[in-house]
């Protein structure tokens, strides 16, 4: 990878952190992912149109946004659900440790890339890192009933983001090469905006998201922009670097996280999260130097 390549990644990976804690302290979690699409919509129209006038998509470019849009519906409603139910330091490390472990054979079998031994090690070691910040202190647990945490719905919501994660990098790496970076980013989030709205509105009604609006129109508002931002620079990255290297190098988001729930909402940060946060810095610099 590239400096400029790593530099874009670090950056998404802080901005991804940072907007999951917003979404995690929202009231209600699935109307605050669909308010903070719908913003982001809204605000970022103009460039929107601009960029589509400037850069007109050709096929098949349109066929990937819709793709991507279908993906990301799934993946943000999966991900607030997960977010109702669980912490974020047990959501945000079984996601983002599901989608790199996947990721790297997607981009080998569909994708035809090639992995350097060096970076090989390093995607392992980021992987393993982010299970360690999950796992450490519970392994006797696991050993008497492996299937214990499959048993709680935040956990199974948590795999199921992290599997669309794995999706939405191997598909939109394919994507942005018809479609420029930061209008394919608006286009998926107006998209899956608008496909949220009708089964947000069925299930919640109006007061309800009216409510969030009301109690955390600041908090959505920023939550919309960072996450356009943070994909965005991913998207970018992808353009010149191998979806096998950029997925698991953004998921030293994972520490910025750890130390975000440590700091701003009192969770317990032991050996395990910084020890498997270490393992996450090690990989990314074996990434990084990977030919």
């Amino acid at each position: 990878m590239t400096p400029l390549a790593i530099a874009l990644v670090l950056i998404s990976a802080l901005l991804h952190a940072t907007w999951n804690l917003l979404l995690k302290r929202a009231t209600n979690q699935e109307v605050f992912a669909w308010w903070l699409l719908a913003s982001a919509g809204a605000v970022l129209l103009p460039m929107g149109a601009l960029l589509l006038w400037r850069d007109p998509i050709v096929q098949p470019g349109w066929w990937f946004v819709l793709g991507s849009i279908a993906i990301h519906i799934l993946y943000f409603t999966l991900l607030a659900r997960g977010y109702a139910r669980a912490d974020l330091s047990l959501v945000y490390p079984i996601a983002r440790g599901a989608g790199p472990g996947l990721v790297p054979i997607l981009g080998v079998v569909i994708l035809g890339e090639s992995i350097a031994p060096a970076a090989v090690a390093g995607i392992v070691m980021v992987v393993l890192g982010i299970f360690v910040v999950h796992w450490w202190g519970r392994l006797a647990n696991i050993l008497r009933d492996p299937l214990e945490l499959l048993k709680q719905s935040g956990t199974r919501y948590a795999l199921l983001t992290g599997v669309t994660i794995a999706a939405y990098s191997v598909w939109d790496k394919e994507g942005v090469q018809y479609v420029h970076p930061f209008l394919y980013m608006y286009l998926l989030t107006l998209g899956a905006a608008l496909g949220m709205a009708p089964r947000t509105a069925l299930i919640y009604g109006r007061s309800a998201i009216a409510l969030e609006w009301r109690n955390g129109w600041p908090a959505i508002l920023a939550a919309g922009m960072l996450t356009f931002l943070a994909y965005a620079l991913v998207l970018t990255a992808l353009t010149f670097s191998r979806v096998s290297y950029v997925a698991p190098t953004r998921e030293v988001g994972i520490v910025f996280a750890v130390l975000l729930g440590g700091l701003l909402l009192h969770e317990r940060v032991g050996a395990g999260r910084l020890l498997g946060s270490s393992l996450i810095v090690v990989g990314l610099v074996i990434i990084a130097v990977s030919p």
